[in-house]
């Protein structure tokens, strides 16, 4: 088998071929699937080997401790034998993997050969094919996570660990310190535990990064940014706990962390940093230094990790083992997202090469994973498995009946931000046969504001009394994403009608939530804001394009553009991902122009960014690619769309102009001039009061809308597979 290995005296890096190791009773023995590049640990140790002798002396004052101590016990010739031995010998890299067990040792009985495990540890969880893993440095992979994910294990836990340590409670502030690898997740971790976060690190990219994933703040802990966004959160107290999660010679971040802790604050050490306290500003603060070893308790002990002896739970909760599991678990749930953090993945045989373009600087990157062959003689790796959609089953409830004539359909809206006063409330208010009849926020004032701009009858900040009131036919659901599903699920229950602005779920479980909501209720009444299908420009396009008789191809170009800091759209760990968030408009506009849902998606995304080529593929041959870019240039236009089919191609120009070429000739949808642009809100509203009022069949079918809305979900599962999904129906 092959197996990264480096020679700490000459610094030399080599792909080995090595004897497979025995699979030894107590432990299992696993094929890698996935190991992952620690940039932090891994490149200092690469970086130290390329050192001088005088070099490595200085890097590691300890080890010059224990030559000396030698020295002295030995004499010098034995020692300079014994030293240049071990310099001299190839030392194997890495500790953080995901593979299948191959072979189970005596002893073992909650895993069997085939089970994805993740495994921890400098000596078994190695660069290497295949690897003997101990009991309690292996915990199973959960149903659903990717292997690719899990493979984030161990650093994972050792950024649990640390946060365990600063012993985090809901609503306290904390300042981290480096947003490398560890850092990032410790962002994630504290984000899931109520704690808000600032970040501090000199790279851009890496605020940037840790801000999409949850942190309130992030700048240059030279800048006053960082010690301005503490002040704020903690009202001038300081940061409750303070996590080093940087490396290198500086002393700065212990300094910053002195500065910017309340009295009597938790300091937490998790990387490798220089440790100069400065004692007059930890002692006035009376600051409680902590360090976190590694994955937690049972590292470096033998008897724990080669021997199998668990520590009891009533007397240790949170092993290394524990620890693992625990973060497998919360991968697998989404409430911490690795797959931002992957800035490149290489094929096991270019480890070399790797390790030379993240050592020399060529390659930037926050996290790296070596992909691994499958055993000898192996199939192709299988498809990835497919993704449901939802059956939609209704209850046995009637339709509602028609309205009588004259009477009003009576409309609350349960928030009133700026989508809802900008886009729908203007088209609704004054519209003849509409009664704004209230409006829930979860503040009074903008409660206040909304009934005296758009004229509610009543603004209140209590949902429950609304959706009680039997006057009120139809409910909008206009909050921030991660709430849209619940307050659905709510109002189909008490019998409303509901337009609930995208998306309409962020997870597969809120989906079914909602789809369950609709079963045992009867009632299907919902739409949900896909607006563009309703744009005038682009239904006077799809009448001119005619009806195809082959396969078209569709384009679809997103300038979305890069959002600003602070922007609630970078909340990813409970808003979801910002294609999650609006990537359904473009689908359904997509399935829609083509008349059918798509079958299977293909997502693309240059690693670490937001940016996605998504690939939907429709049951008569035709396809669908949405580019989803955010770095483009702010003046061009936000969307444009291409269809060919038949012979034709059909051009929409950011819903300002569109025409149809055949030929030769171009037909204009209404007038070549621009138009004022119209997205279809108007038509959608009009079709959405008028089905509420005749009791008729909603604007779209719940279906299309169901099968939108999991082909979106589907995007961040191809991402996860590497490869595309089949969208199934559910039996």
């Amino acid at each position: 088998m092959k197996q990264v290995v480096q020679n700490y005296r000459s610094g030399e890096l080599a792909l080995l071929d090595v004897p497979v190791p025995g699979c030894k009773p107590g432990g299992v023995l696993v094929r890698s699937a996935y190991s992952l590049i620690s940039t932090g640990t891994e490149l200092m140790k690469v970086s130290e080997a390329g050192m001088s002798m005088l070099g490595k002396a200085r890097s590691r004052p300890d080890q010059v401790a224990k030559v000396v101590q030698s020295v002295a016990a030995n004499g010098v010739p034995a020692t300079y034998r014994k030293v240049m031995g071990k310099l001299d010998s190839y030392t194997p890299l890495g500790y953080s993997l995901c593979g299948v067990v191959e072979q189970v040792g005596a002893g073992i009985d909650e895993v069997k050969a085939g089970d994805l495990v993740a495994c921890a540890g400098n000596e078994h969880a190695l660069h290497a094919e295949l690897n003997w893993v101990p009991k309690n440095l292996y915990a199973p992979v959960p149903d659903g996570l990717a292997p690719r994910h899990a493979a984030f294990g161990t650093v994972g836990s050792i950024a649990l660990q640390g946060v365990r340590q600063g012993e985090s409670r809901l609503g306290e502030v904390a300042l981290v310190i480096g947003l490398g690898l560890i850092g990032q997740l410790v962002v994630q971790l504290l984000t899931a535990s109520g704690v808000r976060v600032v970040g501090a690190d000199p790279d851009p990219a890496r605020c940037e990064l840790a801000a999409r994933l949850g942190a309130v703040a992030c700048g240059d802990p030279a800048s006053a940014a960082v010690e301005n966004s503490v002040a704020e959160l903690s009202g001038g107290h300081g940061a409750d706990q303070v996590y080093l999660a940087a490396g290198g010679g500086s002393n700065q971040p212990v300094e910053l962390a002195a500065r910017l802790a309340r009295d009597r604050g938790r300091v937490v050490d998790i990387g490798k940093c220089r440790l100069d306290l400065p004692w007059n500003a930890y002692y006035e603060k009376e600051l409680d230094v902590r360090f976190s070893r590694s994955y937690g308790p049972g590292r470096y002990d033998p008897e724990y990790e080669l021997e199998g002896r668990d520590y009891p739970i009533g007397h240790v909760r949170w092993t290394e083992r524990r620890n693992l599991a625990c973060f497998l678990d919360l991968l697998a749930r989404g409430r911490v997202d690795v797959e931002p953090l992957i800035s490149h993945l290489a094929d096991f045989d270019d480890a070399v090469e790797t390790y030379r373009r993240l050592e020399g600087g060529e390659l930037k990157a926050v996290a790296v994973l070596f992909r691994y062959p499958g055993p000898p003689g192996a199939a192709p790796e299988a498809a990835a498995p497919a993704v449901a959609v939802p059956a939609v089953r209704r209850g046995g409830a009637a339709q509602p009946p028609a309205r009588p004539a004259g009477t009003p359909v009576r409309l609350a809206f349960v928030g009133a931000g700026n989508y809802a006063t900008s886009m729908l409330l203007p088209h609704l208010a004054g519209r003849e046969g509409v009664e704004l009849s209230a409006v829930v926020t979860t503040t009074a004032l903008s409660a206040a504001n909304a009934r005296r701009t758009f004229g509610f009858a009543r603004a209140t900040t209590d949902l429950d009394t609304v959706l009680g009131d039997p006057s009120v036919d139809a409910v909008f659901v206009v909050t921030r994403h991660h709430s849209h599903a619940e307050l659905t699920r709510r109002a189909l229950l008490a019998g409303k009608a509901v337009f609930v602005e995208k998306p309409l779920a962020l997870t597969e479980d809120e989906l079914s939530g909602v789809l369950a909501a609709v079963e045992e209720s009867g009632n299907d009444r919902i739409q949900v804001g896909f607006n563009r299908r309703f744009a005038p420009l682009l239904q006077e396009a799809r009448k001119l394009l005619g009806t195809r008789t082959g396969p078209a191809s569709l384009r679809y170009l997103v300038n979305a553009g890069r959002l600003e800091h602070g922007s609630w759209y970078l909340q990813q760990g409970t808003e979801g991902s910002r294609f999650t968030g609006e990537g359904g408009h473009f689908i359904d506009t997509a399935s829609w122009l083509l008349g059918a849902d798509p079958v299977s998606v293909y997502a693309v995304a240059p690693p670490g960014q937001e940016d996605l080529q998504v690939v939907l593929c429709y049951p008569d041959g035709s396809t669908a690619t949405v580019s989803y870019v955010t770095g483009g240039a702010p003046g061009f236009p936000k969307e444009t769309l291409d269809l060919v089919a038949d012979g034709k191609v059909l051009r929409l120009d950011d819903f300002v102009r569109a025409a149809v070429h055949e030929g030769r000739r171009r037909q204009w949808a209404g007038s070549r001039l621009p138009r004022a642009r119209d997205k279809g809100q108007n038509a959608e509203l009009a079709a959405f009061v008028r089905a509420v009022r005749t009791g008729g069949p909603m604007p779209v079918p719940l279906e299309s809308l169901v099968a939108t809305t999991s082909a979106t979900l589907a995007v961040r599962a191809s991402l996860a597979a590497g490869g595309p999904v089949t969208l199934a129906a559910a039996r």
